[in-house]
């Protein structure tokens, strides 16, 4: 009763990072409980799914094979009946549309109390977990009261597992009830807006109330070019109508975990910050030496963005527009 069960997340033919993070979170609460981590793997194509979800640190993965997309009725049945089989302590779901879509039904199923959006999870006698609350602006620990919880962990809060694993790969033959699938997925279409998923972008150049006005977009997107990055913003640009909604970094907008991540005029609110704190170098250009970017940011310039991003423009070879 010490181990913990995670479920992976895959979308149209990928596993998605989330799985990977899940990982690296369950892995380390197992170590904390003593207990094995175990992976679930449902739907698509378990086999490939489980090959690439097999990291240092993953003991056992279990592959469920029915149908090819996410389906609420599939999930709840399966997970139900692998938890029955495994009885874990503890069962961690990614907080996404899809986690949040049978964490409950599941939590209820199986008489757990379920904890959504953790941002950290410790364990010395019970389970302790760290939810934000407020925005972001507010930490909130809770003690969790039973030996067995149902757990939704945000994306980009944990580092993505590395290094090959060598975990038992077996078969869990599910007796899902076709009686009880009340709906299917037939297929996607492409929201208005989505030309660009900032979400995967290795590099963002990310603008805010700092350009002054929409005109002045066109020097970033000359800086943009030049350094083959991709364009995004903070809220008060897409609520400005200057830039689409699926460019909008923050609570509201996409969780980005981009390799390089640069402000441009961005104070750093908490609602922003959610957004992008998981990058592995922000770099900041504020002419504002308190704005809260700087206690965030790797690296800096304290000066004015339209002295500095020409310079960068003409650094990276690219062509400085009249703006």
């Amino acid at each position: 009763m010490t181990d913990v069960l995670a479920i992976t997340e895959h979308r149209r033919d990928e596993l998605r990072d989330v799985s990977l993070e899940m990982v690296t979170a369950g892995r380390d609460l197992a170590d904390q409980t003593g207990g094995d981590l175990h992976l679930a793997v449902i739907s698509g194509d378990v086999d490939d799914y489980a090959d690439q979800a097999n990291r240092e640190g993953v003991d056992v993965i279990h592959t469920v094979e029915y149908g090819e997309e996410f389906n609420h009725d599939v999930y709840t049945q399966a997970i139900e009946q692998l938890y029955a089989e495994l009885d874990p302590q503890y069962l961690l779901a990614p907080n996404s549309v899809n986690g949040l879509d049978y964490a409950p039904a599941v939590a209820e199923g199986l008489s757990l109390p379920l904890v959504t959006d953790v941002v950290d999870l410790e364990f010395e006698d019970g389970l302790t977990v760290t939810r934000e609350q407020y925005g972001g602006k507010v930490e909130t620990t809770i003690d969790v009261a039973e030996d067995h919880a149902a757990v939704t962990i945000r994306p980009a809060e944990w580092a993505q597992a590395e290094g090959d694993g060598d975990a038992t790969i077996e078969a869990f033959d599910a007796d899902i009830d076709e009686g009880q699938i009340q709906s299917t997925v037939t297929g996607y279409e492409e929201v208005a807006g989505g030309d660009v998923d900032i979400s995967e972008a290795d590099f963002l150049i990310s603008i805010g109330r700092g350009i002054d006005e929409e005109a002045n977009i066109t020097l970033i997107e000359s800086l943009v070019e030049a350094t083959d990055a991709t364009l995004s913003s903070s809220r008060p640009i897409v609520d400005n109508g200057w830039l689409p909604a699926n460019r909008q970094v923050g609570q509201s907008g996409k969780v980005v975990t981009p390799d390089v991540y640069i402000a441009i005029g961005i104070s750093g609110a908490v609602q922003h910050v959610a957004g992008m704190k998981g990058a592995d170098t922000i770099v900041t250009i504020n002419t504002d030496p308190n704005a809260p970017i700087w206690d965030l940011a790797d690296y800096g310039i304290e000066d004015d963005l339209f002295e500095v991003v020409p310079a960068l423009i003409e650094e990276f070879g690219g062509e400085v527009p009249d703006v």
